[in-house]
């Protein structure tokens, strides 16, 4: 099993409205891929002053899933995320 984890830090003033949009499109749009068997949210204590961070953790069965969602849908998730939120939150 392997975990790709994404941890995001997001401005408080947006913070409702994208984590709606988490749950209710994003997440079920990775997870309509195939690849992931399942997923987790968690939100972290420690808070930056003006934003909140969660890690989102996805499961895949194997390191030939993750390649293939980091060669084929990464990129589409990732631009997506970019033009919607551009520099309301930092992910890594």
């Amino acid at each position: 099993m392997i975990i790709y984890n994404v941890t995001t830090n997001v401005e408080r003033a947006y913070h409702d409205e994208w984590l709606h949009w988490m749950r209710h499109k994003h997440v079920p749009d990775l997870m309509a891929t195939g690849l992931f068997v399942k997923h987790q949210v968690l939100r972290l204590l420690s808070e930056e002053e003006n934003g909140i961070t969660y890690a989102f953790q996805y499961y895949l069965r194997s390191q030939e899933d993750l390649e293939s969602y980091e060669n084929t849908y990464a990129p589409i998730f990732r631009a997506e995320i970019q033009q919607r939120y551009r520099d309301r939150l930092v992910s890594f």
